[in-house]
Parts: C-alpha cells; sequence; structure tokens
C-alpha cells in the first residue's frame, strides 16, 4: 500500500543562508509562490529561520519579470534594480499611480 520511507535522515542545503539541515527541520520553497501545487515540481528548502525572515505575500509574475531581467547576463545591484523599475512599470504602470 504506501512504500517505506527513511524519514529524518535526508538532510537539505537551505537556499537562503547554505545551512544544511534535517529535512524535517526544513521548510520548502516554492519560487513561483505556489507550493500546494505540487505536480512536477522540485522544491528547493529553506531553514526555519529563513523562512521567518521570507515576505510570504503572493508573487504572481514575479519568477517571470526576474527571467525576463536575466536575459541581459549577469549585472551590478544598481543595473538589477534599473532593469526592475522599467519592467515594473512596462507591465503594470507607474508606481506612484498604484
Amino acid at each position: 500500500m504506501w512504500g517505506w520511507r527513511k524519514r529524518g535522515s535526508d538532510r537539505v542545503d537551505c537556499v537562503a543562508c547554505g545551512t544544511t539541515v534535517d529535512r524535517p527541520s526544513a521548510r520548502e520553497y516554492d519560487k513561483e509562490g505556489d507550493r500546494w501545487s505540487r505536480s512536477g515540481k522540485e522544491f528547493e528548502y529553506v531553514c526555519k529561520a529563513c523562512h521567518r525572515d521570507l515576505c510570504h505575500q503572493p508573487r504572481a509574475e514575479l519568477e517571470a519579470l526576474l527571467v525576463d531581467i536575466a536575459r541581459h547576463g549577469r549585472l551590478n545591484q544598481e543595473e538589477f534594480l534599473r532593469r526592475y523599475e522599467e519592467q515594473v512599470v512596462e507591465r503594470y504602470g507607474p508606481l506612484e499611480s498604484k
């Protein structure tokens, strides 16, 4: 019926800080922001401390926006933020009007 699983012995790396923790002590992280839709996904993990620091607001379309920015290659922080703001304004209009 149900297959036997070795519980508690798997270790995972936190994608935020790099700490290695026991899998039961970690939280699943879905970069698309929808960890309840599980079909066809591979999850990354964050430690409990980093999970508490995450913003838990919806991130609809954020991944696609970041991928569009990443097409330009590695950017310094200033250039990344400039392009991010340009993309947000292009997609959703000026921030002041919201």
